[in-house]
């Protein structure tokens, strides 16, 4: 191992640790068993983080990458167990995806901005404004089919100085955004009081966004379903989940067309039609969640730990 490699080492190559204490998943409907089994065990992949977010799968370097907001770091855990710094020193990163190149995407608290890392390790900027004024906080970024980026942009990171910089809105309005790195649009699609996570249903026709502004004093707690237009415009929102405890930090979507979103509790899962239909507790309060290949695993993150639990059926 050369010394640069060595410095960035955080866990050494192994098996992951059981989670003792924790209860088993439980089913509300009996399709959620045949995914996720009652037998099924969360297991720890790293526990050493400050505040973890933003997990995804980075293809292009087989690892699975998440953000320790705090720490002020964005993390890879390796197939081997081992787990390595991806990027040092970072300005406050939160939410991650993978655009249609292969290239990773964050979005920074601190720089208040969207920007890009290469598979070589080349970053760039990518957009900071809106109209002019520099954005909030963007927090999650999801990538659509025709390869636009929406993206969240609540206040957290001018609020919360371990995770950000004090300062005021310039804009007024927290708002979800479409930026299309081809053409350099941007669109400002809609407003809610604090919106975090989103995803997109698997055929691209449904933009789900979290809002979480009961954690401001508000009450957001709550999973909205947006339909694509053909226009390009969202359609009239509804309501798919009221999330409890806690607020839907972070989500994704499965293959099924599940919802998968964090909460007090762990991560919880519904169906394309809000029915619920499941829970996998977790120790602690969950950010966030993601798939790792062909969904057969899903990666959690919890404060300090990086979380994972086989699933069936993938």
């Amino acid at each position: 191992m050369n010394a640069e490699a060595a410095s960035n080492l955080l866990r050494r190559p192994g098996p992951p640790a059981p989670v003792p204490h924790v209860d088993p998943p439980r089913a509300s409907d009996p399709r959620f068993s045949a995914v996720v089994p009652h037998h099924a065990r969360l297991v720890s992949l790293y526990d050493q983080a400050t505040f973890s977010e933003g997990p995804t799968w980075w293809p292009a370097r087989d690892i699975l990458v998440w953000s320790d907001i705090e720490g002020r770091r964005v993390l890879g855990w390796h197939p081997d167990g081992c787990v390595r710094v991806v990027i040092d020193a970072t300005p406050f990163i939160n939410g991650n995806t993978v655009d249609g190149d292969g290239n990773l995407i964050h979005c920074e608290h601190g720089n208040r901005r969207l920007s890009r890392t290469m598979p070589d390790g080349r970053t760039t900027p990518l957009i900071d404004t809106y109209a002019g004024r520099r954005f909030n906080a963007p927090n999650d970024v999801a990538c659509a089919a025709d390869g636009a980026l929406w993206f969240s942009d609540p206040a957290y990171g001018l609020r919360q100085p371990k995770q950000g910089v004090l300062d005021e809105s310039e804009l007024g309005h927290h708002s979800v955004y479409r930026f299309d790195p081809a053409d350099g649009s941007l669109r400002r699609m809609a407003d809610l009081g604090q919106p975090n996570g989103l995803a997109f249903s698997p055929d691209g026709r449904i933009l789900y966004v979290s809002d979480t502004s009961r954690t401001e004093g508000g009450d957001g707690h709550t999973i909205y379903a947006y339909p694509l237009r053909p226009d390009g415009d969202l359609g009239e929102r509804r309501v798919l989940a009221q999330v409890e405890p806690g607020v839907p930090d972070g989500l994704r979507v499965d293959r099924r067309g599940w919802v998968w979103t964090s909460s007090g509790a762990g991560v919880q899962v519904f169906s394309a039609e809000g029915h619920r239909l499941g829970l996998i507790p977790t120790p602690q309060a969950c950010s966030n969640c993601c798939f790792g290949p062909d969904e057969r695993r899903l990666f959690i993150t919890a404060k300090e730990h990086l979380y994972a639990i086989d699933l069936a059926g993938g």
